[in-house]
């Protein structure tokens, strides 16, 4: 009897081995099979650090931008992408903190780029003079507000570059398409 059942656990034995082996076939002759009939779902087109854009992500920020200025090409909005994400990741840096995306980059703006200007009353009369036709006679006072407004926002656009710069040359950017026309390396 003994034998029996050694002889019958054997014969299961070798079954589920042989069973073992057509799985392992099957699902090795699937994901090669998976693997070589993929298709591309995305594309890289720059990298900011260690992060990607993807082209879906360009032709989407491309195409929402497209409908408030119509003249815009697709490289100046890559490069906005890129901007807002150094901007995003120095904020992260710094902890600030926001519910989104949007916010840290404004909380960023506001603590390290507002808190430094000063607009002078000297500067929003001069600028007053220099431009007074175009105000048509308004009284300094009635635009008073307005030009410093202005100013302030001038400033703001200013330092904002200058950091911009700053994060960029510090920053890993690889770009890896071109407009049309573009030549290498531009």
């Amino acid at each position: 009897m003994r034998d029996q059942r050694s002889g019958v656990s054997k014969v299961l034995s070798e079954e589920i081995s042989r069973l073992c082996i057509v799985l392992l076939l099957f699902v090795f002759s699937f994901s090669v099979f998976t693997v070589c009939s993929g298709e591309l779902i995305d594309r890289v087109v720059a990298y900011v650090d260690d992060r990607a854009i993807t082209l879906s992500e360009l032709n989407e920020a491309f195409d929402k931008t497209r409908k408030v200025q119509p003249d815009i090409t697709k490289r100046e909005v890559l490069d906005t992408m890129i901007n807002r994400m150094l901007l995003l990741n120095e904020a992260k840096r710094l902890r600030l903190e926001g519910k989104s995306g949007e916010e840290l980059v404004n909380e960023y703006i506001e603590l390290r780029v507002k808190a430094f200007i000063r607009v002078r009353e000297e500067d929003i009369e001069d600028y007053y003079q220099r431009n007074i036709e175009e105000f048509r006679e308004a009284p300094y006072e009635s635009v008073k507000d307005k030009i410093e407004h202005y100013l302030t926002e001038r400033e703001i656009n200013n330092l904002l570059k200058k950091q911009i710069a700053g994060l960029r040359a510090k920053a890993y950017i690889k770009i890896l398409i071109r407009e049309p026309g573009e030549k290498e390396g531009s």
